[in-house]
């Protein structure tokens, strides 16, 4: 179904209902339609055009995970407060402070003011409103309790963004710390060291082998600099393209990752919580198991278990038990198994899969802090290797010398 037309701002002037002259400005999707709800309001419109944009706009606020999170929040408590889904729609829309924001959710509430359910309303935005989403909204129409599932959601949204930073933070540090250590490098190589080597040859002695490595090294990427830097601006490029376009070399990536000491255990425990999570509201939401299955597989966050899940989904369509699905996959720990196996015996998948869940979050909680602990040294070793060794290389003749005047 197509997306209907975004509402515009129209700038208008004409009479009001004593003949006086006015202006002001209205939000619609056309022209006909502004003229028509300004009618309505008994203003006959002498010239109506489009609001002109200004030369220089600002930045367009991008929609967050944690903007739908907030979102589902607030529209939960305001339809557990007896407020009418469309108002609710309206008090929320016109009360964020991401003009983004504002503009997707008047338009949810256009459609549904439109006839559209609020599940339908939302599929149309699904670029903001995944299909993990648009399920769980759809389950809580179905069933009457749509406010009690956008609670649910707003909790697992809030729970999955909280881990999500965490695992970036933990990545990212290291990563930043080490490209600077390469720019301080490059920096001393290219302009300090240079200096060093004018005033030793000035000297006409012999440099040590250490000293000798680092200026040639320094002379090397004065002279080639260029190479490197293209090299280092096309290996970015071609990791970017082959990432974002290339299911094979995402498979790679994905499988190396859970390869690597604490950071691949990180990523694991992380894709168990998320497929926890995810399932647990799900089921708590009365969502059929094999469409769950369908849309708990996109919120791994790795490949490798998302086709797993994909698997697990095969089996389960033909009348397996999802703990011995899950058994076949070779990819989740036994105690995951057992809490499946006494969830689907007692009929309370939904409560063992939320243990599950908050038992591998506080995991990961506690394998991020102690990689942020073990790279902290780590870093500094290496930043005392690099800048430290350039700075020993660049003093060694000048103690030598020293030893021979003495």
């Amino acid at each position: 179904m197509a997306e209907k037309t975004e509402q515009q701002d129209f700038i208008w002037e004409g009479l009001d209902k004593s003949q006086k002259k006015t202006n002001g400005a209205i939000l619609a999707k056309n022209e006909i339609l502004a003229k028509a709800e300004l009618r309505k309001q008994g203003f006959r419109v002498t010239k109506i055009k489009k609001k002109p944009k200004p030369m220089f706009t600002a930045r367009v606020k991008a929609i967050t995970p944690g903007d739908i999170a907030v979102f589902s929040r607030q529209l939960s408590t305001m339809l557990k407060a007896g407020v009418p889904l469309v108002q609710a729609f309206d008090i929320i829309g016109r009360g964020h402070d991401n003009p983004s924001m504002q503009t997707l959710l008047m338009g949810v509430k256009s459609d549904v003011e439109g006839g559209d359910t609020l599940a339908e309303a939302l599929k149309k935005k699904s670029l903001y409103f995944d299909e993990l989403f648009c399920n769980l909204v759809e389950a809580g129409e179905h069933a009457g309790v749509l406010e009690t599932l956008l609670d649910k959601i707003a909790t697992y949204k809030e729970k999955t963004e909280s881990m999500k930073k965490k695992i970036k933070k933990a990545l990212t540090y290291p990563v930043a710390v080490v490209v600077v250590a390469f720019i301080v490098t490059a920096i001393l190589l290219l302009f300090v060291v240079p200096v060093f080597d004018d005033m030793f040859k000035s000297f006409g002695a012999d440099l040590p082998a250490f000293t000798r490595m680092v200026v040639n090294m320094s002379e090397s990427m004065k002279k080639w600099w260029w190479i490197i830097l293209g090299i280092i601006v096309i290996t970015v490029y071609v990791f970017g393209y082959f990432k974002k376009r290339s299911a094979v070399f995402n498979h790679f990536l994905d499988r190396t990752l859970l390869k690597l000491p604490v950071i691949g255990m990180i990523i694991e425990k992380s894709a168990i919580a998320r497929f926890s999570r995810t399932l647990s509201t799900m089921s708590a939401a009365g969502v059929p198991l094999v469409d769950a299955l369908q849309s708990v597989s996109g919120s791994c966050g790795n490949i490798i278990y998302a086709e797993a899940v994909l698997k697990m989904r095969e089996e389960v369509a033909t009348g397996q038990r999802l703990q011995t699905a899950m058994l076949q996959t070779n990819q989740f720990p036994h105690m995951v198994q057992q809490m499946v196996a006494i969830g689907e015996e007692s009929g309370s998948m939904d409560a063992m899969l939320a243990k599950v869940a908050d038992f591998y979050e506080e995991e990961v909680d506690n394998l991020v802090d102690n990689l942020s602990s073990l790279i902290e040294p780590l870093i500094m070793v290496i930043l005392g290797i690099l800048v430290g060794g350039l700075i020993i290389a660049m003093y060694l003749p000048i103690f030598k010398m020293g030893a021979a005047i003495s």
